[in-house]
């Protein structure tokens, strides 16, 4: 083993090896032989001199942590640490840009009513705005897809039916006044339920959690509250924002009832997929809205770490959570992300910048990027990506090669279980994590569990290693103005997540079972309307978001 100094390591792990056996704190006594054995775990060797020394530091340390453990902290502290995914010297644009969102007009309603479940956000706003249909009789007709849906589909924890007709009927009442709040007033959507709303459950999707009551409301929530929004249902997520497995069941994929959703934004996406709603917003870790989406044709923003206020959310990981929209179209989610994003005074992580949505753009005008060793490999979805190169290219980009940074980025993914498991201490401490429903080796109440024994001083040294990839990850994006990733390439979606670089996910085409692929834009920090203008432009060219899961297109 390499022998180095790191007291503050092996204390930290040294404590957890006394003090966490079935969570039982224990106060044996502290000896060289126990510290050469907690040693082996983060591979370590001190001499016998230098392991008597620690002794008295290693004792105080555990009383400490103790300590600590007994303030109870609340799942809505945050650590007094704000991750930046701004490397040094870069400048981000504060210029303020109206966006022209140029939307449909002389939108008419369907000859069979049905069809509304899977028209779009701007389509609906058209009906609304026009006075074509009412907030209240659309809110009925989503309420009622859902009852008629649901059942199979496990897409929602709680409805939130007396508060969205209260809603419809104020937003009704304003746009019979002249007051018209913007293209979302009078829409319906789902919110994923790691989101506060007062006098509302919040289920986290976990067992120990789905009585809880959160006495307020999220601040996204009460963003598209202003814009007009109308709350039908608390979405269903992966128990603690992991998979779609939460303690109601698995959310169904709307293209094969045989499969799960995946997650963790499983039932806001797998929801708008079946057209239980219009909209929905999901969060994003490692995958939590890219993963959905794909696997039920969805289109999804994950933006641009510090772009959407987290109050009122779960917090997993302070430092890689992130909050989007999961739409059926580029453009909606555009509109969504509109109303949802800048700072409100409470998530200090939040930056005040700027989006300016670049509709109609010249593709022509773009140097886009594409993972030439990703693309190239041998996977599932390389067909229908390569005609997805081309589709581009046929649309004028000039398409260079790129490659990811030479970093073991994998290596860095137990800062997310660092994380979590200070996030979720409590659950942890109380044995309450037993109620779960998911007690695998891979599932969260072991890998909170073994997250115990990660050293602070390997925390933050990953942390250090972050900031290097960061800055490595900026020379790459200084190639080109975005690029184009397969969903699942390469160390994309961890690296990504880690740097927090945006994502727009669309579907570009079907296996040979029907099932939705898809393929993944990334854009620099903060530009979150280049890929989107430029996932439009794809979109308009192609018709794979128009497609409808059968069974649910009744």
């Amino acid at each position: 083993m390499i022998k180095r100094f790191g007291i503050l390591s092996l204390g930290l792990m040294l404590g957890f090896v006394l003090a966490f056996t079935s969570v039982h704190f224990l106060n044996d006594d502290i000896t060289p032989q126990v510290i050469s054995e907690a040693s082996k775990l983060i591979g370590i060797d001190f001499t016998a001199a230098e392991r008597d020394s620690m002794i008295a530091e290693l004792e105080t340390s555990r009383e400490s942590f103790q300590s600590i453990r007994n303030l109870e902290l609340d799942n809505s502290v945050p650590p007094a640490l704000n991750f930046n995914p701004i490397p040094p010297g870069k400048m981000i644009s504060k210029v303020e840009q109206a966006n022209d969102w140029n939307l449909a007009k002389n939108i008419t309603l369907p000859d069979q009513r049905s069809e509304l479940a899977f028209y779009t956000v701007e389509e609906l706003a058209s009906l609304i705005k026009q006075q074509k249909i009412s907030s209240v009789e659309l809110t009925k007709f989503f309420l009622d897809r859902i009852d008629q849906y649901d059942d199979t589909l496990k897409a929602v924890v709680t409805v939130t039916e007396e508060m969205a007709l209260d809603q419809a009927k104020k937003m009704d009442q304003e746009l019979a006044d002249g007051n018209y709040r913007g293209p979302l007033h009078g829409i319906p959507y789902g919110l994923k339920d790691l989101f506060a709303v007062e006098g509302y459950k919040t289920t986290w999707g976990a067992a120990p959690y789905q009585d809880q009551q959160i006495n307020r409301t999220a601040t996204v929530a009460k963003k598209l509250e202003e814009a007009g929004a109308v709350l039908i249902a608390k979405t269903t997520l992966g128990a603690l924002a992991y998979g779609d497995v939460w303690f109601g069941g698995t959310t169904k994929n709307p293209w094969n009832l045989e499969q799960g959703s995946s997650g963790s934004s499983a039932g806001s996406a797998a929801g708008t997929s079946a057209g239980l709603f219009p909209f929905a917003i999901g969060t994003e870790t490692w995958g939590s809205i890219i993963s959905p989406s794909n696997r039920t044709g969805t289109t999804g923003l994950r933006p641009t770490f510090g772009r959407v206020s987290r109050h009122g959310a779960m917090a997993l990981s302070w430092s890689m959570d992130k909050v989007g929209p999961i739409t059926r179209s580029v453009k909606d989610a555009a509109l969504v992300f509109e109303a949802i994003h800048g700072p409100d005074g409470k998530d200090q992580s939040v930056f005040d910048l700027p989006f300016i949505y670049k509709s109609d753009i010249n593709i022509r005008d773009l140097k886009i990027g594409y993972l030439k060793s990703a693309f190239k490999s041998d996977y599932d979805n390389r067909k229908r990506d390569s005609l997805s190169l081309a589709k581009l290219e046929g649309l004028g980009a000039e398409l260079v090669p790129i490659e990811l940074p030479d970093y073991p980025v994998s290596d860095l993914n137990f800062i997310l279980t660092a994380e979590g498991a200070a996030a979720f201490d409590q659950l942890t401490l109380s044995n309450k994590d037993d109620q779960m429903v998911r007690q695998g080796k891979s599932a969260w109440p072991n890998l909170f569990r073994a997250a115990r024994f990660i050293p602070a001083v390997e925390y933050i040294q990953a942390n250090r290693a972050r900031q290097v990839l960061i800055q490595k990850m900026d020379s790459v994006m200084q190639q080109v103005d975005m690029y184009v990733s397969p969903t699942f390439g390469s160390n994309n979606l961890l690296l990504t997540n880690l740097t927090g670089h945006p994502s727009v996910i669309v579907p570009n085409g079907f296996t040979d079972e029907g099932q939705p692929t898809s393929i993944t834009f990334v854009g620099d920090l903060f530009d979150e309307g280049l890929i989107l203008g430029v996932a439009e432009e794809y979109q308009k060219a192609t018709n794979f978001h128009t497609k409808l899961p059968e069974m649910f297109a009744q």
